[in-house]
């Protein structure tokens, strides 16, 4: 069987230690060849598709529409498995209020700043925006991309805003910052983490080997 992943080069995501996780999860799936690209024929081509995301939502928005690859993107949403990654997941959504931005409109809903000043930590610490480092990850429903990683699992986050979707069914996980939020989306064939797998050691590999397997 065919399994042609494109790593999206749009200018603003991870991607060399996208495509390298990537990668290391393809050693172990027969046939799986992983390839970053600009090109949007070659994202329409592939059987799936990953959506790196870094920075500020505008900036991401801005490139991924002027890279020519946006249409190629919506496309891939339509029909095959997207993996959205870091503000690749909040591009999902409809809007952010990182510069009042428009999503993909992808999962219903938005996505807004973290507001915990003079909120302290268990350890008397106050909270800090980004959230930075590892947290656990509490699976809200089951999920193909889930299969081998444990409830509670530590992920490995950095972020200043994080996604609200409409529909409870569409949170595929949530994490403890100050408060519950989702921290992992699902509808159909798109899954997407506001974490960073790729950084997050063998539970974040787990993830991207499923997503080759995943067959939505």
């Amino acid at each position: 069987m065919n399994n042609k992943v494109a790593v999206v080069d749009y200018g603003m995501g991870n991607l060399r230690s996208v495509a390298q996780a990537v990668m290391h999860a393809a050693s172990v799936v027969d046939h799986a060849e992983v390839v970053v690209t600009s090109d949007p024929q070659v994202v329409r081509d592939a059987h799936r598709v990953v959506l790196p995301g870094q920075g500020a939502m505008p900036d991401c928005m801005r490139e991924l529409r002027e890279s020519g690859l946006l249409d190629a993107v919506l496309d891939a949403a339509e029909k095959k498995p997207l993996f959205g990654v870091c503000v690749g997941m909040q591009m999902m959504l409809d809007h952010s209020a990182e510069g009042d931005t428009p999503g993909l409109g992808l999962i219903p809903g938005d996505v807004v700043k973290f507001d915990l000043t003079g909120r302290l930590q268990a350890d008397g610490s106050r909270f800090k925006v980004p959230q930075m480092g590892w947290n656990q990850v509490l699976q809200t429903r089951p999920h193909a991309m889930w299969e081998g990683v444990p409830d509670a699992s530590y992920f490995y986050f950095v972020h200043s805003f994080y996604a609200r979707p409409q529909n409870v069914a569409h949170s595929a996980a949530q994490t403890d910052y100050g408060g519950l939020f989702t921290c992992a989306v699902a509808r159909d064939n798109i899954f997407a983490t506001q974490f960073h797998p790729e950084k997050s050691a063998a539970h974040g590999l787990a993830l991207y080997r499923n997503f080759l397997h995943w067959n939505p």
